[in-house]
């Protein structure tokens, strides 16, 4: 019977200290969730960021190929303003192999 009552007594004592040592344990458990959530995320953006730098189809400087037209290389490109951007182009249809353009890329389409 004293055995009972010492280990009862031990559990009483022991008791809120375990509980309070849980609750301290969950909310840093939790705190670590959220904070590991936010870096995954970032992480996730930047490699985002990656693809589509590797898949822009050109660079800023193009150089017009043998048989382009503005249209082919404004679909290819995502381009729609090439004209406007390019003011030493005086003719759209007078565009000849070699000539060099400025690109933007339409954001939206990439």
């Amino acid at each position: 019977m004293a055995y009972f009552s010492s280990i009862t007594k031990f559990l009483k004592s022991y008791l809120p200290i375990a509980d309070e040592s849980s609750w301290y344990c969950a909310v840093v458990l939790l705190a670590l969730i959220l904070l590991g959530g936010s870096f995954r995320e970032n992480y996730y953006d930047q490699e985002a960021d990656k693809v589509k730098q590797q898949l822009r189809p050109c660079d800023e400087i193009y150089v017009v190929g043998e048989d382009e037209t503005l249209h082919t290389i404004s679909e290819k490109c995502g381009d729609p303003f090439i004209v406007e951007r390019n003011p030493h182009i005086h003719d759209p249809d007078d565009v000849f192999p070699g000539l060099v353009i400025k690109i933007t890329p339409n954001p939206m389409r990439i």
